[in-house]
C-alpha cells in the first residue's frame, strides 16, 4: 500500500493516479463498520478492474474546528495506516485537516479530492458528510459528482440493535470493557508506548513491571487490572497490566494513571523500547491494601486467573 500525505491545496492531477475506487471516512479504530466500508470499496474495485483507495484525515476534525482538545485515538495515524494496509488497499490518502480545507464547499471537495484524484467510484457510510459545515451528504454526492464518478452508500452496521461506532468503542474502554471493545473492533484493542523507568517497586515484591508511556496518543482503558499481552521486538509475551494510581503506596493520588505490565515469562531489559499492549480482559478494579502482604496475595490470585485464561482453548 502506498501512503500519500496531502496538504491543501494539493498539486496532484488525475493522470497522477490510476482509476480509483475510494472509501471515505475518518476510520478511527478501523472497526467492523469501517471494515465494511473499505471491503465494499475493494469488492467494487475488483468488479470494475480498478485500484482500491482509502481517504482519511489528520488531525481529528474536532480538534481543528475547536469542538474539543487533543483527541486520544483508538488508532493514531501510524496504527490506522497499519490496519488499513491489512485490508488490501492500494493507496491511502491522508489529508491534513486544516481550517482552509474545512472551508471547501462540497463541490470543490469533490472537484479537487475525488475527480481531481481520478476517482471513478466512492463508497462511504450512510452518515458520511463532506465540505464546509458538513453540508455535503451521500444524498448530494450524485449532484456534486458532475457525472464523473458513481457511488455506493454502506448501511449502518449494528450489534445488539446499536450502531457499531468509534464512540461506542471508546465508551466500552472508558468502562474497562475491553472484551466488548474487541468484539466491535473485530480484533483485540492494542496500544503502543515506550517503556520508561518507574519507581521499580514491583521487582522488590516479585512482580517486576514495564512502565509503558503512551504519550496521550491512545485511549487507555479505565483504571484496573487487566489480562494483557505485550509485544517487544517480534515476540508476544503473556502478562497482566495495572492501570492506575497505586493507592497502596501513594497517600495522595497522582495527576495521571500509570500503565504497568508484568510479564510471566520474560527476563530482560525493555527500557526505551517501543512496545505494544494487547488488552484481553479486565479482572478487577484497582483497590488499596492495608499492607504489602495483602497486595502480593491479590497479585498472585490475578496471575493465576490470567494464566488460566491463556491456557483455555481460545
Amino acid at each position: 500500500m502506498q501512503t500519500i500525505y496531502i496538504e491543501h491545496p494539493h498539486q496532484y492531477h488525475e493522470d497522477d493516479f490510476p482509476p480509483l475506487v475510494m472509501a471515505l471516512g475518518f476510520f478511527d479504530g478501523v472497526h467492523l463498520g469501517h471494515r465494511k466500508v473499505i471491503s465494499s470499496a475493494a469488492e467494487k474495485a475488483e468488479e470494475l478492474g480498478l485500484h482500491t483507495a482509502v481517504m482519511t484525515f489528520n488531525p481529528h476534525p474536532r480538534e481543528v474546528l475547536g469542538k474539543s482538545g487533543p483527541q486520544a485515538c483508538l488508532t493514531p495515524l501510524g496504527k490506522k495506516e497499519e490496519e488499513i494496509a491489512k485490508l488490501g488497499a492500494d493507496y491511502l490518502f491522508v489529508v491534513r485537516f486544516t481550517l482552509q480545507f474545512a472551508a471547501l464547499t462540497p463541490q470543490k471537495f469533490c472537484d479537487h479530492y475525488l475527480i481531481g484524484l481520478n476517482v471513478r467510484h466512492v463508497t462511504a457510510g450512510f452518515d458520511y458528510s463532506y465540505g464546509r459545515l458538513g453540508k455535503g451528504t451521500m444524498e448530494t454526492l450524485p449532484f456534486h459528482s458532475r457525472g464523473r464518478f458513481t457511488h455506493s452508500t454502506v448501511s449502518k452496521m449494528e450489534d445488539g440493535e446499536e450502531k457499531i461506532s468509534s464512540t461506542r468503542i471508546r465508551h466500552c474502554l472508558r468502562e474497562g470493557n475491553t472484551e466488548e471493545a474487541a468484539r466491535l473492533l473485530g480484533r483485540f484493542y492494542e496500544t503502543e508506548g515506550t517503556v520508561v523507568k518507574g519507581d521499580q517497586r514491583g521487582r522488590t515484591i516479585g512482580f517486576p513491571t514495564a512502565n509503558v508511556d503512551s504519550r496521550d496518543q491512545y485511549l487507555i482503558p479505565e483504571p484496573g487490572v487487566y489480562i494483557t499481552e505485550l509485544k517487544a521486538g517480534d515476540t508476544w509475551y503473556q502478562g497482566m497490566c495495572n492501570v492506575g494510581y497505586k493507592p497502596t503506596f501513594n497517600s495522595e493520588r497522582p495527576d495521571q494513571p500509570v500503565t504497568e505490565v508484568h510479564l510471566f515469562d520474560f527476563d530482560g531489559d525493555l527500557y526505551d523500547q517501543t512496545v505494544t499492549i494487547r488488552w484481553h480482559r479486565r479482572l478487577r478494579s484497582e483497590i488499596p491494601f492495608p499492607g504489602i502482604e495483602g497486595l502480593i496475595e491479590q497479585l498472585n490470585c490475578d496471575k493465576r486467573q490470567a494464566l488460566r485464561y491463556f491456557s483455555e482453548d481460545r
